[in-house]
């Protein structure tokens, strides 16, 4: 037995369907009727239809959850579909919360499904919380986690937390009043640019399936009080070496307790870190500089820290290559001679990167008149805003 009440009471009963449907449950003596019965009662809130949303979204509702809530305000990019096995190629463009739903009726039509296709903020995280047994948290940013933490504080509400990144994975439990939250292993969030997106460094498709299934069987273990849960130990998978390592975890008895929610800008700002206001512009103001270089008006130089197949695939034109681990290894010795006396514009995929290398380049550019800015958003910015027909990845 868990040492956790079971979190969600029996359903009364089930029907032929059900029990024909989840016979393989039936036949474990630590889940059996009641168990099943739990499971059918239960209303578990994903969070992300993205990487982790899509397997746990799955075995959720294969497992029989009865009401499965999805939160997610982005749409299905082709990029997507390497990992988030949820849509396909006919759900490109549509928004992953129809896409998820849709996926989820096919396999279980005696789910219900509630879709929110909004971004978690701290106006709508406690009440979307609080209508939930469990949260899954499987958020691909320092922001909504801290959101989700903290929602879930204020409502008593346990959290099953994944996260990934290239080839590693890290799975806990979180539950206010009965064990650690994210703010124990997380106090505070990581400088902005310091740790990239799964969009930034990657990340291998297999193993969001293998995150995401433990999130799962610790969802299920919750939900029907078997098990011991991941409550004080974080599970850390490294697929290359195909190893698991598990940490322990406490609570901090010195930290402040939770009594409002922050804006995630708010929770992630950290003094002293990033570009400041004069080192940052957005697309439009760029687009206005590169017409006024093409009237012999301005001079700048716009590089691009990306990697080569990045800009295989989508760039602005105009730009100067040179990747961030070069200006990282040699700093302005990086740059080509050409550009050199130049002001620069940095840009990168999404913001991040650029931020770097303009942290990198600063103290080279302390004493010179030259401008040193980054483009804000990176290049999805820019094409959202400046030329819309180009790919997104």
């Amino acid at each position: 037995m868990s040492p956790l009440p079971p979190l969600a009471a029996p359903a009364p009963g089930l029907t032929c369907e059900e029990l024909e449907r989840y016979a393989r449950h039936l036949a474990l003596a630590e889940v059996g009727s009641i168990g099943q019965r739990r499971l059918k009662n239960a209303r578990v809130l994903v969070v992300g239809a993205g990487g982790l949303g899509a397997p746990a979204l799955q075995y959720l509702a294969a497992a029989g959850v009865g009401t499965l809530g999805i939160v997610d305000d982005d749409v299905v990019t082709a990029s997507n579909l390497q990992r988030q096995v949820i849509h396909t190629v006919a759900d490109i463009g549509r928004p992953k919360v129809d896409s998820a739903a849709d996926a989820v009726a096919r396999l279980n039509p005696l789910v219900d499904v509630r879709t929110h296709p909004v971004r978690l903020t701290a106006d709508n995280a406690v009440d979307l919380v609080g209508r939930y047994d469990l949260v899954l948290d499987g958020a691909d940013n320092f922001a909504t986690r801290y959101l989700v933490s903290d929602a879930a504080a204020l409502t008593r509400t346990p959290v099953v937390w994944g996260s990934i990144l290239r080839f590693e994975g890290q799975v806990s439990v979180f539950w206010a009043g009965h064990g650690p939250t994210y703010r124990d292993l997380y106090p505070e969030s990581p400088p902005a640019g310091e740790v990239p997106s799964c969009a930034e460094g990657g990340v291998v498709g297999m193993l969001p399936a293998t995150i995401g299934s433990v999130m799962v069987t610790e969802a299920v273990k919750l939900i029907t009080g078997v098990g011991e849960p991941l409550l004080g130990r974080v599970l850390l998978h490294d697929a290359l070496a195909m190893t698991w390592r598990e940490l322990r975890l406490t609570p901090d008895p010195d930290a402040p307790p939770v009594v409002a929610l922050e804006s995630p800008q708010a929770v992630c700002a950290r003094p002293g870190h990033g570009p400041g206001p004069a080192e940052v512009l957005g697309p439009q103001e760029l687009a206005v500089l590169l017409t006024r270089r093409e009237r012999g008006e301005a001079v700048f130089a716009l590089v691009d820290v990306r990697e080569a197949w990045e800009r295989e695939l989508v760039s602005i034109p105009g730009t100067v290559p040179v990747p961030l681990s070069e200006l990282l290894e040699r700093g302005a010795d990086a740059l080509p001679a050409e550009v050199l006396g130049m002001d620069l514009v940095l840009h990168c995929k999404a913001g991040a990167r650029s931020a770097t290398a303009l942290a990198a380049l600063r103290p080279h550019f302390a004493q010179r008149e030259e401008r040193l800015r980054h483009l804000e958003g990176g290049i999805l910015a820019w094409v959202a805003q400046i030329e819309p027909g180009k790919p997104v990845y």
